[in-house]
């Protein structure tokens, strides 16, 4: 009658030393963490910064320094400016109805560079040209040059807003400033001459914003991202699920605001044009990208379509995974975590379900690293802190080999944004902190 009992409590001390032997391993990767975490000292991470400083701008330096268009390679200094130049001057010349023609673009870029074999596309609303016709008086290379240092100036005007309002980080220029010189994406904007820099300074104004409590200001900066419509796939979608309405409110009324500018401005027949480009482009990605454009960015939808060889499937697994993250995304933003975790989030996921992200619009990342990294310091103690400064490091130097992806079929740099991500939902069910509604 006792031996049945007897048999059955037998296999306990089996299981007992099976979770005992997984308590062990998680220990182990724990302390593997934090040793390695223990190596990233503000010294040393400083050195790194400007060891990839010096070798950035070096080739950068030594690659520009010559006369003329083109630098040592071969290829056309500023390049992606091209298409804002040629567009205020046709802006300027009262063919805006020519904005979106491809043989007019390609036209004028043979007339500037003598040559046919750069291949650029406008894809911009056409109220991004105004701007620029304020320097049609000059040629092409002073044109990329003053909007460069004006790119350039804003980006580190962002850098010390943000650093200012992290009191754990603001007296740690010495380890900042390196940082944000060997950014992998500031390198690579001022080589393309992009529009980056606008994203950050909107970005940085919507956190700003946030902080003092403005959620509408905060809206309204995020909507004016509406300038580059793939940064606001992820967002209202997040702010919708998590019933951020003040802010949502702010972003329709700045994104309509822009729209509507741009309609009145260059008519019906104008935009007709440019949002039949846009969802063209949207639908026929491969149509309107470049052969390795795939390697090059850095969002969930160029993550699958590296590994999955069917279009069907990349934009099932495109859409499913983007779900996930929006999901993600949501639930932390109508949480009481800190402001830092929960814009970060937001960051993160704009990222990643942005369909078409170089590595020059990680720009608008910038701010990330602060936020996390003083939330760090002032959390020293909590369990995810060695882990997030890890993924912090990986971050910020992963999207630099990003083409290696043309042999791995793998952009490490989407699976570390990824982990960010679960390493912040983690952090944010164990931190209380401000909240914005």
């Amino acid at each position: 009658m006792n031996s049945a009992p007897e048999n059955a409590a037998a296999p306990q001390p089996q299981q007992s030393r099976l979770s005992g032997g997984a308590k062990d391993l998680a220990i182990s990767r724990d302390s593997l963490t934090v040793r390695i975490a223990s190596r990233l000292t503000p010294r040393r991470v400083r050195a790194h910064a400007l060891i990839l400083a010096l070798c950035l701008w070096g080739i950068c330096a030594i690659d520009y320094a010559t006369p003329g268009l083109f630098d040592r390679a071969g290829n056309l200094k500023f390049q992606d400016f091209l298409q804002f130049s040629i567009s205020a001057h046709l802006v300027a010349q009262g063919r805006s109805r020519d904005l979106y023609n491809s043989q007019v673009l390609a036209g004028a870029i043979r007339q500037i560079t003598g040559t046919s074999h750069i291949d650029l596309k406008y894809f911009y609303g056409p109220q991004i040209a105004l701007p620029f016709t304020l320097l049609n008086n000059l040629s092409f290379i002073p044109q990329a040059e003053i909007w460069v240092a004006l790119s350039v100036a804003v980006y580190f005007v962002c850098v010390y807003l943000i650093t200012k309002s992290c009191p754990n980080v603001r007296s740690s220029w010495k380890v900042v400033i390196p940082c944000a010189i060997a950014y992998p994406p500031v390198f690579h904007f001022f080589a393309r001459a992009q529009l980056s820099a606008a994203a950050l300074l909107f970005v940085t104004l919507a956190y700003l914003s946030f902080r003092l409590g403005n959620t509408l200001l905060g809206g309204f900066a995020l909507g004016c991202l509406a300038f580059k419509p793939q940064l606001l796939v992820a967002i209202p979608l997040i702010l919708l699920l998590a019933r951020g309405w003040s802010i949502l409110a702010g972003l329709a009324v700045s994104a309509a605001v822009q729209l509507g500018f741009a309609y009145a401005y260059f008519g019906h027949s104008v935009m007709r044009s440019y949002f039949s480009v846009l969802l063209y482009s949207a639908a026929r990605p491969a149509s309107t990208e470049l052969n390795l454009s795939a390697i090059q960015m850095h969002s969930l939808y160029s993550f699958w379509e590296l590994l999955i060889p069917w279009p069907i499937g990349v934009w099932v697994a495109y859409f499913l995974s983007s779900i996930i993250v929006i999901a993600v995304a949501a639930r932390f933003w109508k949480s009481s975590s800190p402001l830092a975790i929960r814009f970060s989030v937001l960051l993160v996921a704009t990222v990643l379900v942005n369909p078409h992200i170089y590595i020059y619009y990680l720009l608008a990342l910038a701010p990330l690293f602060l936020l996390l990294i003083d939330w760090s310091i002032q959390n020293a103690d909590h369990p995810n802190t060695p882990a997030l400064r890890i993924l912090l490091y990986l971050a910020f130097l992963i999207p630099l080999f990003g083409p290696l992806a043309f042999w791995t079929h793998l952009q490490l740099s989407v699976i570390v944004f990824a982990v960010l991500l679960w390493t912040l939902q983690k952090t944010a069910i164990s931190s209380r902190g401000e909240g914005v509604s």
